[in-house]
C-alpha cells in the first residue's frame, strides 16, 4: 500500500544549514528535486532576503555544490534556484530514491527540514529511513498514513509543520472571519515571517484542504 510519510532532519545534519543561519530571516521552499546519475540538484525558491546576501551564503555554504537562478518572481521578491547538492547531502537523499521513494514536499523552518515523502510500500519507508540514520542522523517521522485508507489523516500529513502553524494562527486569529479581525500584515508580524512568505504558506494549505473536502463522496454533510 503507497505510503505517505513527513519526517523531520535538521539542517545541521542535511543541507542549507550555514545558509539559513547567516540568513536567520530567509524563507524558502523545494519546488521540485531532480536526480542526475549521483548528483541530487533541487529546485527551490528563496525570499525574505536579499539576492547577493543570499549568493554569497550559497557559496559558502558546505553542502552546495553549484547553484544556478533560473526565475524571478513577478513582484520581485522571490527567486528560484537549480542547486547542486554535494555528495554528503545526496547521499542522504539517495536513500530515498533508491527505495522507489519520492519526496513531495520539503521545507525550512527554525533550523529544521520537515519533508513529506511518499513510497510505495511501508516496508520500503522504514529501508530508507534505516539507511538514512547509517550517516549517523536522527530522523523523527512526525505523521505517517497509508494513501486512501483515512482520507482526514491523508490531508493532514500532506500539511507542513509551517503550513499547520500558519493556518491554525490565521483561524485563532479571526483572519477568515467576515469582516476580518486581522489583516495579513499582521498576522505576518505575529508570525514572525514576511507578508508574502505568510500568503503563500496560506495559499498552499487552503488548496490542499480544499482538496480533500471535495474529494469527499457526494452527498456525504461535513460536520465540524
Amino acid at each position: 500500500m503507497t505510503t505517505i510519510a513527513e519526517i523531520t532532519i535538521t539542517a545541521a545534519d542535511f543541507a542549507l544549514a550555514e545558509t539559513c543561519q547567516s540568513n536567520p530571516d530567509l524563507e524558502l521552499r523545494v519546488e521540485s528535486v531532480v536526480g542526475e546519475g549521483q548528483q541530487t540538484m533541487p529546485l527551490v525558491w528563496f525570499s525574505n532576503t536579499e539576492r547577493d546576501e543570499l549568493e554569497t551564503a550559497l557559496t559558502n555554504d558546505p553542502t552546495v555544490g553549484g547553484f544556478q537562478q533560473l526565475l524571478t518572481s513577478s513582484d520581485g521578491a522571490e527567486w528560484l534556484y537549480r542547486l547542486e547538492y554535494d555528495s554528503a547531502v545526496a547521499d542522504r537523499c539517495n536513500c530515498v530514491f533508491e527505495y522507489d521513494g519520492a519526496i513531495l514536499d520539503a521545507q525550512v523552518s527554525d533550523g529544521q527540514w520537515t519533508l513529506r515523502l511518499l513510497f510505495p510500500r511501508r516496508e520500503s519507508l522504514s529501508s530508507a529511513m534505516e539507511a538514512i540514520e547509517r550517516y549517523d542522523v536522527v530522523v523523527d517521522v512526525r505523521r505517517m498514513v497509508e494513501a486512501g485508507r483515512n482520507a482526514d489523516l491523508e490531508a493532514t500529513a500532506a500539511l507542513t509543520e509551517p503550513q499547520r502553524e500558519a493556518i491554525a494562527e490565521a483561524y485563532q486569529q479571526g483572519y477568515y472571519d467576515v469582516p476580518r479581525e486581522i489583516s495579513l500584515e499582521e498576522l505576518a508580524r505575529e508570525l514572525n515571517i514576511s507578508h508574502q512568505a505568510l500568503s503563500e504558506r496560506l495559499r498552499r494549505a487552503n488548496r490542499v484542504l480544499a482538496g480533500e473536502q471535495l474529494n469527499q463522496p457526494r452527498g456525504e454533510i461535513i460536520r465540524n
